[in-house]
C-alpha cells in the first residue's frame, strides 16, 4: 500500500520553517540589492537627490566605450591566472604530496599551507604592502642581504610589476582552499586503483594523470569556479595594496565600480558595471559546470 507522507520523517513545511530565517537574510540582504542594482543601472543618479532620471541602455552603451572599463577587465582576466591557473596548479601538487605518503608533521603543515585563506583579506594587503615596502619590507632586505640588491623594486609602484605583484598575493590566498579541496577529494578514491596501476607499471605521474586528477573533476571544477568568481569581483586586495595604482596599472573593475560611485557619484554607472560583471561571472560559472557535466557523462 502507498504511503501518503511523500517524504520520511517529519513533514516537508517544517522543512521549509527551519530555512525561512535564512531565506529572509538572503532575500533582504542579497537577492533585493542585485534587483535594486539592475533597476539603478538604467538610471542617471548621484546618490544623494531623491531625483532619478530615466536614461534605459545609456550607461551600458557608456561602460562598453570607456577604455578604463576594458582596461580594468583585461586586469582582472590577467588575475584569472594568480587566482586561478596557479593555485589550481600548486593545490593539486601539495595534495598529491601530502596524500600520497604518511609524513611527520602532516597535520601542521596542512594547517600552514591553509592558514592565508582564513585570515582576512584586508590583514593579508596590510602584510604584503609591508614586505613589498621599497624601503625596508622584507623582501628587499633579503634581496640586499644575499648580494642581489639589483633586483630590488619598488614592487607595488612599478608600472610593470605592480599587477602581477598583487596577483602573487592572490596566488598565495587560494592555493591553500585549493590543496585542501583537493585532499578531501583524493580521500575517496580507492586505493586500489594506484595499487593495480603500480602493478601495472604505471609510475606517479602517470597515476597523477590517469587517476587522481579525473578521480577530482569535481573538486576541480569547484576550485574554477570559486577562483575565477574570486578574480573577477576582486576589491580589497587592491584597495589596500595600491588602490588601482600606480596610474591605472591595478584597475579592477571591483574597483572601478567602486570609484564611480562612491568618488564620483556615478551611482548609476557604476551599477551598470556591476550588473555587466554579474553577468559574467554567471556565464563562466555556468560555462563550467556544462563543460563539467559533459565530461563526467562523457566518461559514464
Amino acid at each position: 500500500m502507498r504511503s501518503n507522507q511523500a517524504y520520511p520523517g517529519e513533514n516537508k513545511w517544517k522543512g521549509w520553517l527551519y530555512l525561512l530565517p535564512g531565506l529572509l537574510i538572503y532575500l533582504v540582504f542579497t537577492f533585493y540589492p542585485i534587483l535594486e542594482t539592475i533597476r539603478t543601472s538604467f538610471y542617471q543618479w548621484d546618490g544623494f537627490s531623491a531625483r532619478r532620471v530615466w536614461v534605459g541602455l545609456e550607461n551600458y552603451r557608456v561602460v562598453f566605450s570607456d577604455g578604463q572599463f576594458v582596461s580594468a577587465f583585461v586586469h582582472n582576466l590577467v588575475f584569472i591566472v594568480f587566482f586561478c591557473v596557479l593555485p589550481v596548479l600548486i593545490g593539486l601538487f601539495l595534495a598529491s604530496l601530502l596524500s600520497r605518503k604518511k609524513m611527520p608533521g602532516m597535520t601542521f603543515f596542512r594547517t600552514v599551507l591553509f592558514l592565508p585563506q582564513v585570515i582576512s583579506m584586508v590583514v593579508v594587503g596590510v602584510i604584503w604592502r609591508w614586505i613589498f615596502n621599497p624601503q625596508f619590507g622584507p623582501l628587499n632586505v633579503l634581496l640586499t642581504a644575499v648580494g642581489l640588491s639589483s633586483l630590488t623594486r619598488p614592487w607595488l609602484g612599478d608600472f610593470a610589476l605592480a599587477l602581477p605583484a598583487v596577483g602573487s598575493i592572490g596566488t598565495w590566498v587560494q592555493y591553500g582552499f585549493c590543496m585542501i579541496l583537493f585532499l578531501a577529494g583524493m580521500q575517496h578514491i580507492p586505493e586500489e586503483y594506484y595499487e593495480a596501476s603500480s602493478l601495472d607499471g604505471a609510475n606517479a605521474f602517470q597515476q597523477f594523470t590517469h587517476i587522481t586528477i579525473p578521480g577530482l573533476r569535481a573538486e576541480i571544477g569547484v576550485a574554477l569556479v570559486t577562483t575565477i568568481i574570486a578574480a573577477l569581483r576582486v576589491f580589497d586586495l587592491v584597495y589596500v595594496t595600491t588602490r588601482g595604482g600606480p596610474g591605472n596599472a591595478t584597475l579592477v573593475v571591483g574597483f572601478l565600480i567602486y570609484r564611480s560611485a562612491f568618488q564620483q557619484n556615478r551611482i548609476g554607472y557604476a551599477s551598470a558595471i556591476a550588473t555587466i560583471l554579474m553577468v559574467i561571472i554567471l556565464v563562466i560559472s555556468l560555462l563550467i559546470r556544462r563543460l563539467q557535466s559533459g565530461s563526467a557523462e562523457q566518461t559514464a
